[in-house]
């Protein structure tokens, strides 16, 4: 693991933040997961523009990205692994206790870490009966608030499955708990809007723009009926969905689906810093 902390790189034995700092306290703090291939971020300049876009969200003064770029640059030029993920986090910083900011100003951190191998083309996923509000104040905003996440994904796996799937209060297909979701229904491929309260995924803007797919409001029973299902996100890219809960999706990846996969592949490969048009 490598990290930048406040400024500078550290050690892992030397990296500090403060107990009392907002993020490990309430919560309050933003984060961005860069995919690194061969020491290259990808898409590093979409994943700086939403950190921006969910800090003023939440509050908090726009994060440096000069200094950012340093510490991405630096890290990977360490250690520039085949395959990494970099974890870009920004809090409210040092504060007292409660919901109350301090003064001293927002922390700054990035870790690098080796990923996992190319994740399987296809994965299990199921649903939960928790939802997704969006109308609430951090709707569509990547914050480090993530405890609904942690509960509905470790259900997951005690069912065999890597993802989540959630609606929101009104009964739309929104999000995974870390990925966005895309369906075919009648060989159209379709994508809940960010109107659903979703997050605004880099890959999912990514696919949407170089697939042509559909952003349309979903009824959440469409993945009891979808002809093929998938999921999108930093370090999944385009991955295939064969079950989600008791439901086999046929052959996975299905004619659909293989095409998003190999169109983003293609593109992602030829621009490490794509601009949707």
């Amino acid at each position: 693991m490598k990290l930048w902390v406040d400024g500078g790189p550290k050690d892992t034995e030397e990296a500090r933040v403060s107990v009392l700092d907002h993020g490990l306290t309430v919560g309050d703090g933003v984060f961005e997961t860069v995919k690194a291939v061969d020491g290259r971020p990808f898409a590093l300049t979409l994943h700086l523009e939403r950190l921006t876009r969910s800090a003023r969200g939440l509050g908090l003064p726009d994060p440096d990205h000069d200094e950012i770029r340093r510490a991405c640059d630096t890290l990977l030029g360490t250690d520039p692994v085949p395959l990494g993920r970099l974890r870009i986090t920004y809090t409210g910083g040092l504060s007292p206790l409660g919901s109350d900011r301090g003064t001293a100003g927002p922390t700054l951190v990035v870790a690098l870490g080796s990923a996992e191998a190319r994740r399987p083309d296809t994965t299990a996923a199921i649903t939960v009966p928790w939802v997704r509000n969006e109308r609430g104040a951090v709707a569509g905003l990547k914050t480090t608030s993530y405890a609904e996440n942690v509960v509905a994904l470790a259900r997951a796996a005690k069912q065999g499955a890597s993802e989540a799937l959630l609606a929101n209060t009104v009964g739309r297909l929104c999000e995974g708990t870390g990925s966005n979701v895309f369906v075919v229904v009648d060989g159209e491929l379709l994508t809940p809007p960010l109107s659903s309260g979703c997050l605004a995924g880099i890959t999912r803007a990514l696919t949407v723009e170089w697939t042509g797919a559909v952003e349309t409001e979903l009824p959440f029973d469409v993945l009891e009926r979808a002809d093929e299902v998938f999921l999108t996100s930093s370090l999944r890219d385009v991955q295939a969905v064969h079950r989600i809960d008791g439901r086999v999706l046929g052959d996975a990846p299905g004619p659909v689906t293989a095409k998003a996969m190999r169109v983003f592949d293609e593109r992602a490969a030829a621009d490490p810093d794509p601009r949707p048009a």
